[in-house]
Formats: structure tokens, sequence, C-alpha cells
């Protein structure tokens, strides 16, 4: 599976303003709400379901980078967003860590496999310290997704 598969191009945020987690969730779900691809009566009930799954345990995963998603049964097929942050957010991240870079996937609750094939190719594209390295460093949508299309052509990750 690509980025391409699911990130919504037009929810790619390069300067998000959020400084808590439940702020970051809420702008990336406003992005895919603003790109069209959650319903508006559904807006936040998903980020209910997000925040339910950090309660978990945190999405953050360490090295600047979280992953926070959720199965929702308003989502028909696997949807995404990307977000950078300059600043950084406490994400509660296993390393301690502020965290830049946010992925961000909702997927129905029928189709586990593109969730988990979602989630690896995230995980296995972020362990590519230069791809992290160019990703932080985007100042806009275009040069996040000139990355991301990168990745996809697996210009990264040898």
């Amino acid at each position: 599976m690509k980025f391409a598969d699911f990130v919504s191009r037009e929810a790619v945020r390069a300067d998000l303003a959020a400084d808590d987690k439940p702020g970051v969730i809420r702008e990336m779900v406003q992005a895919l709400l603003d790109a069209n691809r959650v319903s508006p009566d559904q807006f936040e009930s998903i980020i209910k379901a997000i925040l339910k799954r950090e309660e978990l345990g945190s999405t953050g995963i360490g090295r600047g980078v979280a992953v926070p998603h959720t199965k929702h049964p308003s989502i028909d097929r696997l949807v995404g967003s990307v977000a950078v942050s300059a600043e950084g957010v406490d994400f509660d991240s296993l390393d301690g860590e502020k965290v830049h870079l946010f992925f961000l996937l909702i997927s129905p609750p029928d189709r586990p496999g593109d969730h988990l094939r979602a989630l690896e190719n995230v995980s296995r594209q972020l362990r590519d310290e230069t791809f992290c390295k160019f990703l932080k460093q985007a100042k806009n949508p275009e040069a996040v997704l000139q990355l991301l299309d990168e990745a996809d052509n697996n210009q990264f990750v040898s």
C-alpha cells in the first residue's frame, strides 16, 4: 500500500497550529472534513473515537512521529491526513519527545487489512531518517506531497 492509496491530498497540512494532542486530532479531522472525506455529522464522533484509541496507549511512536488512528462506521474506505508541526507537540510519545510528523488514519471497521497495511507502510517509511528529516522541513502541502510521492516510488527506503 502506498501513501497515495489513502492520504487525502487536500487534507495535508504543513503548518499545524495546534499545540496539544486533542487540538492536533481536531485539526487533522477538520482537514479531512474540509476535503469532504468525512461527514460533518460524524466529525465529533470521529474525534472521540481517535481520542479513545489514544487512551489505550499513545500513538506517538517516537523519533518525532505519531500515527493517530481509528476505525469508524461512517467511513467506507481508508482515509488519511498528514500534518507537520514546526514547533512540535507533546503527544505522550513513547520516547517523551515532542512530535513533529503526524499521520492520521481512519478506516471502516470491516476492512482491517487495509488499516494494517496503511499502518505498516507509514511505519516502514518513517524508519527512514532522510525521509523524516525532509518531511519535518516541508514548508507547504506541495512539499509534503512531493515527499510522499517520492516515498511511494521507493526513493527513500532501501
